[in-house]
């Protein structure tokens, strides 16, 4: 997989990906990452990429001129899956569009800024739009950053044991039950017996039992879906 990441200030992302799962998956060429700065595509000698919005209000959009020849520059080299746009008006993230976008094998992902971007690269470029959350940050680095990590970790190879990622929260649409290690006692607190027992049956029934008490408890909604 190959993802490409349009951004004002790419260098908030070069320490994320430089580091842990991310870091060994490129090493070992599962995955291709690459950072672009829309300053190389500025307008004049000042390398623009932002302006005031037309018909006032306070804060700046980005230009549409750096975005489309960035974007228009990497299609000319291959065929991209999908052109998503990281913003706060959009679908919220959830596994199942994770495990969807996994399957893909180019991304443009741009992290927006200021006020947002252009509309038109919007109507033009765009074919996924994605938010984190109901909440708005300085910049879309952040958030292209959580579905960069969300969707490598589920490519083969990425995780030494793959079968990890399908016990995760929100796979089987429940939240994950508790999780133990050594040692079997803490603080007074032991570890249940059940887990202790070796009788992998009723670990796995105990397992589901509470994830579902689990969720009912923290995210009912799920429940209902």
């Amino acid at each position: 997989m190959r993802i490409d990441i349009l951004s004002v200030v790419p260098a908030l992302l070069e320490s994320v990906f430089d580091h842990s799962i991310i870091a060994r998956a490129r090493k070992k060429g599962l995955v291709e990452i690459y950072l672009h700065d829309l300053h190389d595509f500025g307008i004049g000698k000042y390398k623009q990429v932002d302006d005031y919005m037309y018909g006032g209000g306070a804060g700046m959009v980005l230009r549409p001129e750096p975005l489309h020849q960035w974007i228009e520059k990497l299609k000319n080299e291959r065929h991209y899956d999908e052109i998503i746009f990281m913003t706060p008006d959009a679908e919220v993230l959830n596994q199942n569009t994770v495990n969807e976008l996994s399957l893909k094998k180019n991304i443009i992902i741009i992290a927006g800024h200021y006020k947002g971007i252009d509309e038109r690269i919007r109507q033009l470029h765009v074919t996924r739009e994605i938010s984190i959350g109901d909440y708005v940050l300085s910049g879309g680095e952040l958030p292209a950053a959580v579905l960069t990590d969300a969707v490598v970790r589920l490519i083969p190879g990425v995780l030494n044991d793959e079968t990890s990622a399908l016990s995760d929260s929100f796979q089987n649409g429940l939240l994950s039950p508790p999780v133990y290690t050594r040692p079997a006692e803490f603080k007074g607190i032991k570890v249940p017996d059940i887990l202790l027992s070796g009788n992998h049956a009723a670990i796995e029934k105990w397992r589901e039992e509470q994830s579902i008490q689990r969720t009912k408890k923290i995210r009912p909604d799920l429940l209902k879906k």
